[in-house]
């Protein structure tokens, strides 16, 4: 494999920021259960191997099932999520994929009826979060 620039090595300062955001997130009131579907779900998108690789572990220490792991690029057409964590999964795809439509009026209102204000400001954090990192692995090639 090509071997690319490792920015948390040129540039460490690069990183101070983006770990201050998962350290927000960390101590925010979004359930490890959440934050983890989020992680995957959205490296799943961008097909970020590193991201993938480190989030499903995470997930597994977290007590996450590897069904529900298996599943969750088909959480749509299975019962194994429920209605709070389809409604994270949704959430999660529209922004992952911005440039179709963006976060639609319906999934967000369908969101702001089941989260505070706050929980869905910390989802929409997180997902902007790992679709940060996931540029960042893809773009320099990080090896797993």
């Amino acid at each position: 494999m090509e071997s690319r620039i490792q920015i948390d090595q040129v540039e460490p300062k690069a990183y101070q920021p983006l770990m201050a955001l998962e350290q927000y997130i960390a101590k925010g009131s979004i359930s490890p259960s959440h934050t983890n579907l989020i992680k995957i779900r959205a490296s799943q998108i961008n097909g970020c191997a590193y991201c993938i690789n480190m989030h499903t572990a995470e997930a597994l220490k977290n007590q996450e099932t590897m069904q529900r792991i298996f599943l969750l690029d088909a959480w749509k057409h299975c019962e194994a999520f429920n209605e709070e964590e389809k409604i994270i999964l949704q959430i999660t795809e529209e922004i992952t994929l911005i440039h179709q439509h963006g976060l639609s009026t319906e999934t967000y209102q369908k969101a702001i009826e089941v989260f505070d204000e706050s929980y869905l400001a910390q989802v929409i954090m997180t997902i902007c979060a790992i679709n940060t990192w996931n540029r960042i692995a893809i773009s320099t090639l990080k090896p797993i």
